[in-house]
């Protein structure tokens, strides 16, 4: 067997000592890019679509945004890009927010409208900003899945990716 210096063993030491802190940094760092668990869990937001009344808005919350979700009256026009249909029935999602200067426009269940008060922005039932009014495009529309008669923000289906399609086309 070899004989051991005090030396040696003080640099070996150092060595086991600098590899562990090494290692325990470099968790720390991962640990840091991961989301946080209240990040995770408000990814996703789920709303019973079945509980909707025609021409009613209801908003829920999704990532701290409000979302409006609307089933439109029987007597409306489906906007391509904007509108999906759902046993018979036809609904609108998008992110309440004013695509001008990001005030949250109010719904006037009477005409059917979105009127912000701040500038004067207007938009229809869909979402889609009037022309001759500020806000320079439509409102956005939160990534959706419908399973059933519920709809999940946050997670992209068939009818999310179908309404972009429509809308680039």
């Amino acid at each position: 067997m070899q004989d051991t210096k005090r030396r040696d063993f003080l640099g070996m030491a150092l060595g086991g000592v600098a590899a562990v802190g090494a290692v325990a940094s470099l968790y720390a760092m991962k640990r840091s890019w991961d989301p946080l668990p209240s990040v995770v869990s408000a990814g996703f937001t789920t709303f019973d679509l079945s509980a909707l009344q025609e021409g009613v808005l209801q908003t829920v919350e999704w990532r701290g945004k409000p979302v409006y979700i609307l089933k439109k009256l029987p007597n409306s026009k489906k906007t391509q890009g904007r509108d999906f249909e759902l046993n018979g029935a036809l609904y609108t999602v998008g992110i309440q927010i004013c695509t001008h200067l990001g005030c949250i426009p109010s719904f006037n269940q009477g005409t059917q409208e979105f009127a912000c008060a701040c500038h004067g922005g207007r938009f229809d039932s869909s979402g889609v900003n009037e022309a001759g009014t500020p806000p320079p495009r439509p409102m956005d529309i939160p990534p959706f899945k419908i399973d059933g008669t519920k709809m999940v923000l946050g997670e992209e289906g068939q009818e999310y990716k179908a309404l972009l399609e429509a809308k680039n086309a």
